[in-house]
């Protein structure tokens, strides 16, 4: 009996399903050295790929991978000397590359608004784009890519310092369906941007304004209100216009809120706080506050009584709290999920309120509890505390932090 050929007995469609059911790497680059047939349909059949390449590489990439949906070219900090891709890759990628969804571009430093302009025109299924730190990018070439990507969906600008609020402007006037958006350290944009904004991109779900500074009550409120059903993490980190007239608004009209960071934001007081904790005290599960100042015992009771759902909190530089933050865990029957807790430089915690919390908080994975004078290895060993089995110490700033709270 002659035997059959595998080539000749399967269709394209049927390698294209064995293929889909490898489901690593791996495995897949395997499948395509069978022979060039299978190469490729592993060519095509690919969706992601991050690669370093100039024009000519990117042309080759864009002929053989051609239904790829994300591309990844970003550079890494320690590449930092190397201005990674140009805005003639740009228009490469533009015009070879047609089903592209995602494209990171972070740390790019050499693209300008030339090839945003690129972008704009030659990638209209685009629904997330990441320029950070692509600092010489304006207004102009982000307005080009609001005016031709109608799709996006994820929008990265950290470190943009150039841009200001009339990109806001472009993006709710082209792209209504606009889901995620960072602006960290955009130091022009304005309360005016955020209403804008907002009053079309209803959808918004993740807000990083942090370093913001010319951002205040007006417009976060105003995010609050119009985006009420959809927020779900917003980030206001040294955003010192933010005061409690920002925070009661949340607490008023996001009740869905998982991650607020409101670290710097010293005009903050108790009040607004303990209503947001109240008001969300089901959904929130990060929460950073440090250099709070003017927050004391009674938020932190609050905030553990309350939020049985929080898994990371930071209270750094709170330096009116106390022990007795703690002291209404100890008859409590909370079981709280936090793992991570830091309370570093918080010079009135001492050794008997770390023996409190730990009593309570059994999931806890990491504590940081640097330059608390009253805090050391010696004195939790002396009286003889018992952390949780994983449950990692940072005393002297020699451990890793998590950057969940970042």
């Amino acid at each position: 009996m002659e035997e059959a050929c595998i080539n000749e007995a399967l269709t394209d469609d049927e390698l294209r399903w064995i293929l889909s059911k490898l489901e690593s790497d791996k495995d897949k680059d395997i499948f395509g050295l069978v022979c060039k047939r299978w190469l490729h349909l592993q060519s095509t059949e690919r969706r992601k790929l991050s690669a370093r390449a100039g024009p000519h590489m990117l042309l080759k990439m864009a002929s053989r991978f051609s239904r790829l949906h994300q591309l990844d070219l970003s550079q890494s900090l320690s590449r930092s000397f190397y201005p990674g891709v140009t805005d003639s890759d740009l228009a490469v990628i533009a015009h070879g590359f047609k089903s592209l969804r995602v494209l990171n571009l972070h740390n790019c430093k050499g693209i300008t608004d030339n090839g945003m302009a690129s972008i704009g025109s030659g990638l209209p299924s685009l629904q997330s784009l990441d320029v950070s730190y692509c600092r010489k990018l304006t207004d102009k070439g982000l307005s080009a890519v609001a005016e031709g990507c109608h799709d996006l969906r994820s929008l990265y600008l950290s470190g943009c310092r150039f841009v200001t609020d009339e990109i806001l402007q472009g993006l709710a006037k082209n792209c209504r369906s606009l889901e995620k958006l960072c602006l960290n350290g955009c130091i022009n944009i304005t309360d005016s941007g955020l209403v804008d904004i907002v009053n079309g991109c209803r959808r918004i779900s993740f807000l990083d304004i942090n370093k913001c500074n010319n951002v205040g009550d007006i417009g976060v409120s105003s995010v609050a209100k119009t985006c009420s059903s959809s927020l779900k993490t917003l980030k206001l980190l040294d955003c010192y216009k933010v005061g409690d007239a920002s925070i009661l608004s949340l607490a008023k009209f996001c009740k869905n809120l998982e991650t607020l960071v409101i670290g710097g934001c010293r005009d903050i007081s108790d009040e607004s706080v303990k209503s947001f904790a109240v008001a969300c005290k089901n959904s929130l599960k990060i929460l950073r506050m440090d250099w709070c100042l003017n927050i004391s015992d009674s938020s932190l009771s609050c905030i553990f009584t309350q939020c049985r759902n929080l898994e990371a909190l930071d209270i750094g530089c709170c330096e009116v709290v106390t022990d007795a933050a703690f002291q209404n865990l100890v008859n409590s029957e909370i079981e709280s999920r936090l793992k991570i807790l830091k309370v570093s430089n918080c010079p009135r915690i001492t050794v008997s309120g770390i023996g409190m919390l730990l009593d309570k908080f059994k999931s806890l994975e990491y504590l940081d509890v640097r330059a608390c004078p009253n805090i050391t290895k010696m004195g939790c060993d002396e009286a003889g505390l018992v952390f949780p089995e994983y449950c990692k110490v940072n005393f002297s700033g020699s451990l890793c932090e998590p950057d969940v709270l970042v």
